[in-house]
């Protein structure tokens, strides 16, 4: 068994969730090249506690976020069993500005590339894949302009996110991708 396998002796376990959970409230708050002195404030360790416990500020970033790519794939999930392919477009979209408006991290790490072989890079990639279905289903049904491709969502999410209400914002910019 290797050091990484042994199971983390209870107050060394605290020490990751707390930092881990710190790590979510200040990269959700600030953006992933938040302080990590910060972190560790939050998470009431020392600094040398956080990078014993994650050497880089990847493997920070990546043990914040691979839960929340899991989010996000259980959202492509439920957009791609819609019946209505328009309807999961559009729960799709919603559900992605939602989690990007509250949380700088996130959104940050969807437009950031990370190292290939990287957890959170793998999930992004299976994410993309399940986005462009959900594309493709609803430009089959002829609810989604034909030439609307994957990229256009970074116009979408700007746009509804830069809104003052971006749920209106949003709404407006789905009209404009609905062909004519």
């Amino acid at each position: 068994m290797t050091v990484e396998q042994r199971p983390l002796r209870a107050d060394a376990r605290r020490n990751r969730e707390a930092l881990v959970a710190a790590a979510r409230e200040v990269f959700g708050a600030k953006g992933v090249d938040a302080p990590l002195d910060e972190i560790a404030r939050r998470a009431e360790v020392a600094i040398g506690t956080l990078y014993n416990r994650f050497p880089t500020r990847a493997d920070l970033v990546e043990a914040a976020f691979l839960p929340v790519l899991e989010e996000a794939r259980a959202v492509t999930e439920e957009a791609l069993a819609c019946e209505d392919p328009w309807a999961g477009f559009v729960l799709f979209v919603e559900r992605s500005v939602r989690m990007q408006v509250t949380d700088r991290g996130f959104t940050q790490v969807c437009m950031r590339a990370f190292d290939p072989a990287s957890g959170l890079e793998k999930a992004k990639q299976a994410n993309a894949s399940r986005i462009e279905r959900i594309i493709a289903r609803a430009q089959e049904a002829g609810a989604l302009r034909p030439d609307f491709r994957n990229e256009d969502l970074a116009v979408v999410f700007a746009g509804a996110s830069a809104a003052p209400d971006w749920q209106r914002g949003l709404a407006l910019v789905l009209e404009g991708v609905r062909p004519r």
